[in-house]
């Protein structure tokens, strides 16, 4: 068995991706909203300033939509790990590219700017490939909502969402 699909490795990546799904939902529902999120084993918390209401409704049309198909909806542009492997790649192939035996700065920025060009570009297909096959899964299985309870802290209004995936093989 994947070790990447077992115990909370394995829940937090479905979690991931239906934080990601509940994510684009609640962007088209509500267009000027921030939103962030980010998931564990047990959840996903989403910080924005919306009505439980409104998560609720959107996680589950989440979850019935990755169900139905829409595996897409579990990758997100704005993920952590876009901005991870962008950041990597950008940083190794910008001082790859500016490494040797040229002694003079100003003769190293064309080289390094390409590399990190290069980076950039690459990280565009990349990222969404690691989270695809790493971070989420959106084979979900049977997947519960157990809670979702709304905290204000300061201006700041956090949904934590709590989840239960019953997969027979999984072990805790």
């Amino acid at each position: 068995m994947n070790i990447l699909n077992q115990g909370f490795i394995g829940r937090t990546r479905r979690n991931h991706a239906i934080e990601h799904a509940t994510i684009h939902i609640l962007s088209r529902m509500v267009p000027s909203v921030n939103i962030a999120g980010r998931s564990s084993g047990d959840g996903f918390v989403i910080y924005g300033d919306l009505s439980t209401d409104a998560i609720k409704a959107a996680v589950q049309e989440a979850i019935a939509r990755i169900r139905e198909g829409e595996v897409y909806l579990a990758i997100h542009p704005n993920c952590g790990t876009n901005m991870l492997t962008t950041a990597a790649l950008t940083a190794s192939a910008t001082m790859l590219a500016s490494a040797g035996k040229r002694r003079h700065l100003l003769d190293r920025i064309p080289s390094g700017l390409l590399g990190a060009f290069v980076g950039v570009i690459a990280a565009q297909f990349l990222g969404p490939t690691l989270q695809e096959h790493l971070t989420t899964n959106a084979n979900l299985g049977r997947v519960d909502v157990l809670d979702i309870k709304r905290k204000q802290i300061g201006r700041r209004v956090v949904h934590l969402v709590s989840l239960r995936h019953a997969f027979p093989d999984e072990t805790a």
